[in-house]
């Protein structure tokens, strides 16, 4: 193959792609003025009108939003078939084009005449002579690689005059050898067969993507998410989809995918953030994290829900037509329990009142308050500040955060925890809510493992309910009979938004909650109480769910298991394996491998594709050895032999040590921008960061160049499932790995 070869091939795909670029400028136009319409109507004042605005200026923002998010890589992909399937080549690209004929100028991957591009086989080539993929730098195509998959169909086509060169080594194993950055790639142009299976699977149900370290589980998950918004995206950008996955860091590495592939209409959520108005970025120590995340504490929640708020005052006396009128502990506890029977706390405030008012009236006796009749008494009642204070302060509106805060104290969390957590769990509870301040945002306060609480206590108190906008500053107003009032918007507000993103009501409301559909990654980590918090969003969903469980980091599975077919809610499952590890070359997976056999861990062995003759290292500090000078020394070599990213990877009590000591080296400063200012263990590396310091936990779903793992056994020791925990630190590098003990 000569260079002049390359080159004419080269040419000949960018003419072709320049052609796509201009036709793809005169639809950006096009989509611009369609907007610019819209919004010159904006002086309709008819329903009709407005209507017919939103939705143009809605329509126009997406097909910019979609165009916009096209430029990267858009013309990847290109299929020469036999001659009597097609003599011109097809055109595969991150969304689909027509030309000014309306005929069609590009394929959007996900579209069926598209599934032939992954799905062809040198053993099934289903027509497909050759398959191309062009390498693309911005608008530029700077080189092309090759997969023959017919042979005897290229024999034809020369004997028919088309010249079929076959150049480059196939377009996988390329991607596989590229260095890594900080953010995880789209493989739309590289997707295996058994990938494209799960990708297209059916809607309904639930789609289980399982398989080990390296098989592409996320990336496919996400392009199945892209896929199903193409072939119904009236129901999913209606209903919107959630992807939620296990870290900040996670979901920054990842938050790129989509939009490449022209979608930006998806909700990505951590699982400190699933719920609304909530982030948290650290977690509890293994110990307190196993309780929080036990199905025990949807029990305890439930009892805190239902407690006396602290402080609320017990009693209330008023004299009325000569009668003393007494609200006691026995009388008060016969309208909580009535009031509880009924349902959620706060549905009841509109209640509190006339409940409280019965159990006086039944108190009149005397001739003279009987003579003024129930109406009169009531309206008395209802226009006496110190009533009005005490059924207020004895039931107020609370939120979920307030009512959390209750659990600060010991003995309140002894009375509710009574034969539920034991005297030396409620210990180390109280000890991590012992500073919570309800006059602060709880999001800064909390933990990772505190949201599914908060999120449990949302459920069992129920939402405040709404007022009226003159009311919304006046909480009298709740208990003296307030109704639900829903804030009215017109057709155009509910189908239509200008930002391009589906409109979504805001979720205040604990029944607003639900998603058309919910991708779970590292599922097999999702405790019980996660589990509980994640199902509530997808009750009506259909589900993509992604996860190997030898690498999960919650130590009862069983009672995991339990959590999760509670959230699907017998939903069909349509299982899907992914055998091939992508990520590790050949000798880093064989030394995880190793370890997980050797811990006796029942993990999912994938095959490595590849091999780079490069094998792991292991370094210990001598009697005597600097630590920091041996893990600098290992770090500087790998840094100095790949081109991306390297990750520390650290036990968690050491993560603010191991940080001061990177930003310390000063061979390190232009490569560690955050490196200085990631003192502290709940700093996050930024998106930019070559050399990042991460815990076992933090680098689940990440992958990097190369990993120098600091200390290996007390990641093993720090918790119950510290020993998958490792497997999962080992699989992470796609070419040097070393250990340093």
């Amino acid at each position: 193959m000569t260079d002049e070869l390359v080159d004419r091939e080269v040419a000949a795909e960018q003419a072709f792609v320049d052609r796509v670029y201009l036709q793809l400028e005169q639809a950006g136009a096009a989509a611009q003025q369609l907007a610019k319409e819209g919004h010159s109507r904006a002086h309709m004042g008819h329903e009709g009108g407005l209507v017919e605005r939103d939705a143009m200026v809605f329509q126009a923002a997406k097909r910019i939003a979609q165009l916009d998010a096209a430029h990267e890589g858009l013309v990847f992909g290109r299929l020469d078939l036999t001659q009597d399937k097609d003599p011109q080549p097809r055109y595969v690209g991150r969304i689909g084009l027509r030309d000014d004929n309306r005929d069609s100028l590009l394929i959007d991957w996900r579209a069926p005449a598209a599934a032939v591009f992954y799905q062809a086989t040198a053993a099934e080539p289903q027509g497909v002579v050759r398959r191309r993929v062009l390498r693309s730098a911005g608008r530029s195509v700077v080189g092309v690689e090759d997969e023959l998959l017919d042979s005897e169909g290229l024999s034809a086509a020369e004997a028919a005059g088309r010249e079929l060169p076959i150049i480059g080594e196939g377009a996988l194993m390329a991607q596989l050898s590229r260095a890594r950055d900080r953010s995880m790639h789209s493989i739309v142009a590289t997707i295996q067969a058994e990938q494209d299976k799960a990708i297209r699977a059916p809607s309904k149900g639930v789609v289980s993507i399982s398989g080990g370290p390296g098989t592409g589980k996320t990336v496919v998950a996400l392009h199945r998410a892209a896929y199903l918004l193409y072939t119904d995206r009236a129901r999913y950008e209606r209903g919107g989809v959630l992807v939620v996955g296990p870290s900040g860091v996670f979901m920054r590495y990842i938050e790129r995918v989509l939009p490449s592939l022209g979608e930006t209409a998806v909700a990505l959520r951590s699982l400190g953030g699933v719920v609304d108005d909530v982030r948290a970025t650290r977690h509890d120590e293994p110990a307190v994290a196993d309780i929080k995340g036990s199905a025990r504490m949807a029990e305890l929640m439930r009892r805190t829900a239902r407690q006396q708020a602290p402080g609320s005052p017990r009693e209330f006396r008023v004299f009325w037509r000569d009668e003393r009128l007494v609200l006691d502990r026995g009388r008060l506890g016969q309208v909580r329990r009535q009031l509880m029977g009924q349902g959620l706390r706060n549905k009841q405030l509109p209640r509190i009142s006339h409940a409280l008012l019965d159990q006086m009236w039944r108190q009149v006796r005397g001739e003279r308050g009987r003579e003024q009749g129930r109406e009169k008494f009531n309206d008395e009642m209802l226009s006496r500040q110190d009533f009005l204070d005490f059924a207020l302060g004895w039931w107020p509106p609370l939120d979920a955060p307030t009512v959390l805060t209750w659990l600060r104290d010991p003995e309140f969390l002894a009375r509710v925890g009574e034969g539920l957590i034991s005297p030396e769990e409620q210990r180390l509870l109280a000890k991590t809510w012992a500073a919570l301040d309800p006059s602060r945002p709880i999001g800064p306060q909390i933990s990772i493992e505190d949201v599914p609480l908060l999120d449990e206590l949302r459920y069992a108190l129920g939402d405040v309910p709404q007022k009226a906008d003159d009311e919304r500053d006046d909480p009298m107003a709740l208990i003296e009979g307030a109704v639900d009032i829903q804030e009215l918007m017109t057709a155009s507000d509910r189908e239509f938004a200008p930002s391009g993103r589906p409109w979504r009501p805001p979720v205040s409301s604990i029944e607003d909650d639900g998603y058309a559909h919910v991708l779970i990654d590292e599922a097999q980590d999702l405790t019980p109480m996660q589990w509980r918090m994640v199902g509530r969003r997808g009750r009506t969903a259909s589900w993509t769910i992604v996860g190997d469980p030898a690498q999960s980091s919650w130590p009862v599975p069983a009672e995991s298991a339990a959590a999760r077919a509670e959230a699907l809610e017998r939903k069909q499952v349509h299982a899907f394996h992914l055998s091939t590890n992508y990520r590790n070359s050949a000798e880093i997976y064989a030394f995880a491998a190793a370890y997980a056999q050797r811990v006796g861990l029942d993990a999912d062995l994938p095959d490595a594709v590849r091999r780079t003759g490069e094998e792991p290292q292991q370094v210990v500090v001598p009697p005597g050895g600097d630590p920091e000078t041996v893990t600098r020394e290992a770090v500087r070599e790998i840094a100095g032999r790949v081109s991306g990213t390297v990750g520390i990877v650290v036990p968690a009590a050491r993560r603010s040590e191991v940080n001061r000591w990177l930003a310390s080296w000063p061979e390190f400063a232009d490569d560690a921008p955050g490196a200085r200012a990631a003192v502290d263990s709940t700093v996050q590396p930024s998106g930019e960061d070559r050399v990042v310091v991460l815990t076992g936990l933090d680098t689940k779903g990440l992958e990097f160049d190369g990993i120098v793992v600091v200390r290996p056994q007390e990641i093993e020791e720090e918790s119950l499932t510290g020993r998958a925990t490792l497997y999962v630190v080992l699989t992470r590098a796609t070419q040097l790995l070393t250990t340093v003990s």
